[in-house]
């Protein structure tokens, strides 16, 4: 166990935060197809700063009966059925994806993931959407919290679309690579860890507070259920 690990586990209340980014057919998540989806794991020095970890990335085989918008795909660049597209099923892809994430969740003795996003929501939403769909039982990520860095963003820089974000937080930007599920999930893992360490101050502050606030009474304030982190 490491000095960095310990200090994740606190740092979120037992959450793992795990940055995602998909590329769709479309804007609504139960009707249209789920094309790519990257995850990029979040680590934590001795000194309790964030750092960008390891990407994983799937090409995802849209869902028999998916909808594919035109207008969507002309953004993204996809062609779903490209001879050369080397894709897996929903099912295959986000197995592969949760895999590396709840090995994550264990090597920092989190409780489960967190999704970070930018307009979390609308990644959060495809995800659950193919979950549902793929039957899977153990989804590593809390089911509707996340965190999303357009609203950190907006706080922290003025600014809440993601390549304005970054070139504010002094980050460089490649507009060729953007609506890769890929780049875009580092880009937004490296905001999000420069928000978070430039917050850092304001969190070690509240930590001491806490420290030294007795516990809640369980019996006078029972922990909501649909709140804490409860193990996946």
């Amino acid at each position: 166990m490491t000095a960095g690990a310990t200090l994740m586990r606190d740092r979120f209340r037992g959450f793992l935060p795990v940055v995602v980014d998909v590329e769709t057919g479309g804007f609504h998540s139960a009707t249209d197809a789920l094309l790519e989806i990257a995850a990029v794991l979040i680590g934590i020095g001795p000194d309790g700063r964030l750092v960008r970890g390891a990407t994983y990335r799937e090409h995802v085989r849209p869902f028999e009966g998916g909808r594919l918008d035109p207008a969507s795909l002309a953004v993204n660049g996809i062609d779903p059925y490209h001879p050369l597209r080397i894709a897996s099923t929903e099912s295959d892809a986000l197995g592969a994806i949760f895999g590396e994430v709840r090995r994550a969740v264990r090597e920092h003795l989190c409780t489960r993931a967190i999704l970070v996003g930018h307009n979390a929501h609308f990644d959060l939403g495809f995800l659950n959407a193919a979950v549902a769909r793929a039957g899977i039982r153990r989804n590593p990520f809390h089911p509707f919290s996340c965190f999303d860095t357009a609203t950190l963003a907006g706080v922290a820089y003025g600014q809440t679309v993601l390549s304005r974000a970054a070139q504010a937080a002094g980050l460089d930007w490649d507009s060729g690579e953007a609506h890769s599920a890929a780049y875009d999930a580092e880009r937004t893992a490296d905001v999000f860890c420069l928000i978070c360490n430039q917050f850092q101050p304001i969190y070690e502050a509240a930590a001491q507070r806490l420290a030294a606030t007795p516990p809640a009474d369980p019996a006078i304030e029972p922990p909501n259920p649909l709140l804490e982190p409860a193990p996946e």
